[in-house]
Parts: C-alpha cells; structure tokens; sequence
C-alpha cells in the first residue's frame, strides 16, 4: 500500500494546474480528441493514500475518471510489504 507507483488518471474536460494542489509530483497534458472534446491526463508517482486523494480532488470538481492505469505495475505482489 506504501509503495509509490506510476498512475495515469484520464478526466473528460480541462483542469488546469490550479485546481490541483500536488505540484510537480503531477504532469498535466490536455489534448483534443476525435469527438472534439478536450481531454486531461494526468500523471505522477503516487502512494495508495496520495492516489485516493487524488481521486477526492477530482471527485470533488464534478469530473468523472475514464480511466486509471498504473503505468509500471509488474504483476508481483511480496507479503513482507
């Protein structure tokens, strides 16, 4: 649960930098898509705990998520952790 992975979280609309407050821990992209309609990515290393955070933010201006993906997620799981 600690451990700080690569997330890209994909929002329809726009959100600029001042809507987050994560700073440079989070890169912005907007672009447009095929339907014309603006599109955010965000992505940035995050913990369990920042990523749900994260989500509380956005939740909290309305936006649905389309999709979360862990960018750098091998697969492998270790109890000791």
């Amino acid at each position: 649960m600690s451990q700080t992975l690569t997330y890209q979280i994909k929002i329809p609309g726009i959100i600029g930098d001042k809507w987050l407050s994560w700073g440079e821990k989070i890169i912005i992209n907007i672009e447009q898509t095929d339907k014309k309609y603006p599109l955010t990515t965000l992505t940035g290393k995050l913990d369990q705990a920042a990523l749900f955070g994260l989500w509380r933010q956005i939740y909290s201006l309305g936006l649905p998520i389309i999709s979360v993906i862990c960018l750098d997620y091998s697969g492998a799981t270790n109890s000791d952790e």
